[in-house]
């Protein structure tokens, strides 16, 4: 058995230039992967978003008095709605606002919807006015598609 001794001369010159391809080579393959994977969870949160985080506001116009509804939305959730500015002579000319208000309040902040509402007969058309404003204030604060 003869074994013959082999001597292989590399020069550093060729060893810096092979380990820079290779380099490139495993950074370009990782950059394809992320570019053109599968990914189902692609979307933002916000375009899962129920509502743009904000405070909206709808005016109603009780005879010479305008009344705004105010209404704050998280992402995904109505956290307030409140009635500004309730001025004295709104008070004593429409004393069922704001009772009507703290009604329909109560029911949407537990409900999370504007749907199936439970109101008095004697405060229907008021809770009637209130929802359409708050309905006008909660479409503002929708995202566009």
């Amino acid at each position: 058995m003869s074994s013959k001794t082999r001597i292989v001369v590399l020069r550093m010159k060729e060893i810096i230039y092979t380990a820079i391809f290779i380099g490139f080579g495993i950074l370009l393959i990782l950059l394809l992967l992320v570019m053109f994977r599968s990914g189902k969870n692609d979307t933002p949160a916000s375009a899962n978003a129920q509502y743009i985080p904000g405070i909206y506001t709808s005016s109603i116009s009780l005879g010479a008095q305008e009344v705004n509804v105010e209404v704050t939305v998280d992402a995904d959730r109505i956290t307030s709605i409140t009635m500004t500015p309730l001025s004295d002579a709104v008070e004593t000319m429409y004393p069922l606002m704001q009772p009507s208000l703290s009604h329909l309040t109560d029911q949407i902040l537990s409900t999370q919807s504007l749907e199936n509402l439970n109101y008095p007969e004697e405060t229907r058309y008021t809770s009637q006015v209130l929802l359409n404003a708050v309905k006008k204030a909660l479409k503002k604060a929708a995202p566009t598609a």
